[in-house]
């Protein structure tokens, strides 16, 4: 009997008839289930068979697991979708124990953020890459953004993944006018899958760390994009702990902690303004600025150079 890895492919993909078919049965069963169209769980059951893995016994798939050169977290998340994957077939198997990887992310300056955003030749990867920028969200959650979920200024994140809460999350109107300008051919803004996605996006971030003689930026996951904004936000709002784990989304106050008092925001990046009277002050903190300190009887105060009402 020929074996999983001997049957044909089918044209289009590199994987044989019989594992795109129980992936697609799995993408069925997890539909039936409830989770969501956008999950990443079959892509990555696809992951571990283009690995060598034999989706259907289970110690092939710990021993590429095994194997298999990343992170902890990442192994996880295959564990979990193979975990997943066996109930549905009702495999009886033994997941293997990994534990998640207490690390510090990678913050890039924003102008490397910018830089990758402008580099996109796609406006539609573009418009993806600044809603990761203004809302702090997972990949997953702005994957799976519906026309629906934008009202005016709000874009609201319905889909939440896993460990977080719906939430709104005011925008820019650049963000707004980008998106406007997308073709309105699917419910969903960005009608991809998130392999093809993040495909397109390595050769873009490839492009422009090339062209900028900047390998700093091929550090830039997608993921970054919300470490970024989660860490910039913790700054101007002193580590208000709450108040970043709103916009984050999260469930529990730990996994926003990681963030609070984590980066260092050059002077450049700050607009000074200065008050000789009551009425001169109060219009400036109107504006967003605060207190910083006083000389010579003028009081000094400051705000964050891309300062929004919004984000805080």
């Amino acid at each position: 009997m020929a074996s999983a890895t001997e049957t044909k492919t089918v044209a289009g993909d590199d994987l044989n008839e019989e594992t795109n078919g129980l992936v697609t049965q799995f993408m069925a069963w997890l539909e039936k289930e409830g989770y969501p169209k956008e999950t990443q769980y079959p892509s990555n059951l696809k992951t571990m068979a283009r690995l060598g893995a034999n989706l259907l016994d289970p110690e092939s798939v710990k021993e590429v697991l095994g194997r298999h050169k990343v992170k902890s977290g990442t192994k996880m998340q295959y564990m979990h979708a193979y975990s997943l994957f066996a109930k549905m077939l009702r495999i009886s198997w033994e997941p293997p124990r990994y534990r998640q990887e207490e690390t510090l992310p990678f913050i890039p300056d924003e102008k490397e953020l910018d830089a990758i955003i402008a580099g996109c030749r796609s406006r539609r990867m573009a418009a993806y890459l600044q809603c990761l920028k203004e809302t702090f969200a997972d990949p997953g959650e702005v994957l799976g953004l519906k026309w629906i979920d934008v009202s005016g200024n709000i874009i609201t994140i319905n889909r939440p993944v896993k460990g977080h809460l719906p939430r709104q999350i005011p925008v820019s109107n650049r963000l707004i006018a980008m998106m406007d300008v997308l073709p309105k051919e699917s419910e969903r803004i960005f009608p991809i899958t998130y392999r093809n996605l993040f495909s397109c996006y390595t050769k873009v971030r490839g492009r422009v760390a090339e062209m900028q003689k900047n390998e700093r930026i091929r550090k830039i996951q997608l993921r970054t994009f919300r470490h970024w904004g989660a860490t910039w936000m913790a700054h101007f709002t002193n580590g208000n702990v709450l108040k970043v784990k709103q916009r984050l989304g999260h469930k529990r106050v730990e996994n926003t902690m990681k963030y609070i008092g984590m980066v260092t925001i050059r002077d450049d990046e700050f607009e000074v303004a200065a008050a000789t009277n009551v009425e001169e002050a109060k219009k400036i903190l109107e504006a967003g600025y605060t207190y910083s300190t006083e000389m010579n009887g003028v009081k000094l105060f400051t705000r964050p150079k891309r300062f929004s009402p919004y984000v805080y």
